[in-house]
């Protein structure tokens, strides 16, 4: 019985996180991948707070050279799970 309340803990928990068409609708101005100023402006928070979340890998992320690039699902993922 244990294994069945953890299991639908977990999809109740995946279910909160699923991003939905509004979510996408409400950055549709947004390139599909953005520079962290954009995912800052998004997000509502400094740029220097968008650089710690990025390097504390709250964020999925990559970079280009010395430009780290955040695909905008990875952000609507964040602000579903934060």
């Amino acid at each position: 019985m244990r294994k069945k309340s953890a299991k639908i803990r977990i999809l109740r928990t995946l279910k909160e996180k699923e991003v939905t068409k509004e979510d996408i609708e409400m950055f549709s101005d947004y390139p599909d991948v953005v520079d962290v100023e954009q995912m800052s402006e998004m997000l509502g928070i400094s740029i220097k707070t968008g650089y710690k979340l990025l390097k504390e890998n709250k964020i999925q992320h990559f970079k280009i050279g010395r430009t780290y690039k955040v695909p905008k699902h990875n952000i609507l993922f964040f602000m579903k799970s934060a």
